[in-house]
C-alpha cells in the first residue's frame, strides 16, 4: 500500500507536513520517509512564495532548511510565528551553537542536523503532532492511507469509510498499535480478553475475514495478511 504525495490529506484526516528544503535529493528522501509512514508531504519546489504557499497548506508540521533560495529559514520562522502557531523542526546542515540557539529564539520547535537519524526525526515528528493535537491523537490512529477512528467506530480510506463493530474494531486497533509487527492469535486473543471481548480461536477467524471484506468493499485490499503458523500482520 503505497503512501500518497499529498493529494486526500484532508479528508482522510492525515497528518500534513510540509517540507521546506531546496536539495531535491533529500527533500525527495524525507518525502519516501513521511509518505512511508502515514504521513501526507507537500514538497515546497517555489520559493518566493513560501509563506502564500504555508497559509493555503495549513500544514501540521513543517520541516525548514536554514540555507534556502531567497529568504533564509530563520527568516521564514520569524514570518510564520506571526500568524501560525504550527509546529517547525529545522532540518539543517548549519550545526553551530549560534544556529540553534536562533532557531530556538526565532520559535522553533525543534533543531535537527544533517545528516538526520531517520529514528530520531520520526520520534521527534510523531512528539510535537501529540503535543500539538492531543484530541485528534486520542480519535484515530494512521497506517499508511488507512485511518482508524476510535471514537465513531470506523475506517477511512482514500475517502471512502466503512463501519465496525466491537470486536473489528478491537481487532484493527491492536493491529494497528502492532503496525509491521506479526501479532500471533495468542497474543490477540489474550489482549481481546482482557478487554472483555471473550473470543477464541474460530471467531477470532470469523471476524478476521469480515474485516477484511469490509475494507474490500472500499478498495483495501490484502491489508490484514495471514503469515502460516504465526499469526497477522498490516
Amino acid at each position: 500500500m503505497a503512501g500518497q504525495n499529498k493529494e486526500g490529506a484532508e479528508s482522510m484526516k492525515r497528518y500534513k507536513i510540509m517540507i521546506i528544503e531546496d536539495d531535491p535529493v533529500i527533500q525527495g528522501e524525507l518525502q519516501t520517509l513521511l509518505n512511508g509512514n502515514g504521513y501526507a508531504t507537500i514538497g515546497i519546489k517555489d520559493f518566493s512564495a513560501v509563506i502564500e504557499q504555508i497559509q493555503d497548506e495549513t500544514p501540521h508540521l513543517i520541516l525548514l532548511d536554514i540555507k534556502l533560495p531567497g529568504e533564509n529559514g530563520f527568516a521564514l520562522c520569524s514570518k510564520i510565528r506571526t500568524f501560525s502557531e504550527v509546529p517547525i523542526i529545522f532540518v539543517t546542515s548549519c550545526n553551530t551553537d549560534m544556529d540553534e540557539l536562533n532557531s530556538i529564539m526565532l520559535g522553533g520547535d525543534a533543531f535537527i542536523t544533517k545528516p538526520y537519524n531517520t529514528a530520531i526525526l520520526l520520534a521527534k515528528i510523531a512528539s510535537l503532532l501529540k503535543k500539538a493535537y492531543p484530541a485528534q491523537q486520542q480519535e484515530q490512529i494512521v497506517y499508511g492511507d488507512a485511518v482508524l477512528h476510535l471514537e465513531s467506530s470506523s475506517l477511512d480510506y482514500n475517502g471512502r469509510s466503512v463501519e465496525l463493530t466491537k470486536n473489528e474494531l478491537k481487532i484493527l486497533y491492536y493491529l494497528f498499535k502492532n503496525g509491521g509487527k506479526i501479532c500471533s492469535r495468542g497474543d490477540m486473543i489474550e489482549y481481546l480478553w482482557d478487554n472483555q471481548l471473550y473470543v477464541d480461536d474460530n471467531t477470532l477467524s470469523v471476524n478476521i475475514n469480515r474485516i477484511r471484506e469490509k475494507l474490500a468493499g472500499i478498495g483495501l485490499t490484502d491489508f490484514i495478511k495471514t503469515k502460516h503458523r504465526q499469526g497477522y500482520t498490516i
